[in-house]
């Protein structure tokens, strides 16, 4: 897997700009941040909810996961301004290549009846979102400490200025789309 220092020397760099012609090496798009979100509804209920989220997130990633709060009070979801509502992590540098390259070759695979991931899920900006119903793909989770299933959205921000440039940097990097 590349490595953030190593970037420029992998396949990928050179790939890229060879299909793009580019013009300088800047121009290259790279991986920015993986964020990873996870909502819990039930948190409202059980306060235990949030720090079981963020043992699962810490484990899954390798790195301390943070809280997130409601920005307003909605009566019908009985949630307060300020209460804890989720959980993310940010990652960048190594542990983001580490994660990529884990999700993409270990735990995609262990979907049932998997396929591919949606390759029209970008935003326009070269960026692209994807969303898991289970956190217990990751082989880091054992399947008997879990509270509850809960799925997790995964951004991959990317410096790509288009869609098709942010999804041949995620294909050269491992990501499976859907034919």
């Amino acid at each position: 897997m590349a490595r953030l220092k190593d970037f420029y020397k992998s396949d990928v760099a050179p790939a890229l700009m060879k299909k793009f012609e580019y013009k300088s090496p800047m121009q290259i798009p790279k991986l920015d941040k993986v964020v990873i979100n996870v909502g819990a509804g039930d948190a409202k209920d059980n306060a235990k909810a949030i720090d079981n989220i963020m043992a699962d997130l810490a484990t899954i990633t390798g790195q301390k996961a943070v809280p997130t709060y409601a920005k307003k009070s909605v009566a019908n979801f009985k949630v307060r301004q300020g209460m804890k509502i989720g959980v993310k992590v940010t990652l960048r540098g190594d542990r983001m290549y580490e994660f990529v390259d884990r999700l993409f070759s270990l735990a995609l695979p262990r979907l049932r009846d998997f396929k591919g991931i949606n390759p029209d899920a970008f935003d326009g900006r070269g960026n692209y979102s994807l969303g898991l119903k289970e956190q217990l793909i990751f082989p880091e989770i054992e399947y008997d400490k879990v509270e509850k299933i809960r799925g997790m959205d995964i951004a991959f921000v990317t410096t790509a200025n288009t869609d098709e440039e942010a999804k041949e940097l995620l294909t050269l990097l491992g990501a499976p789309f859907a034919k």
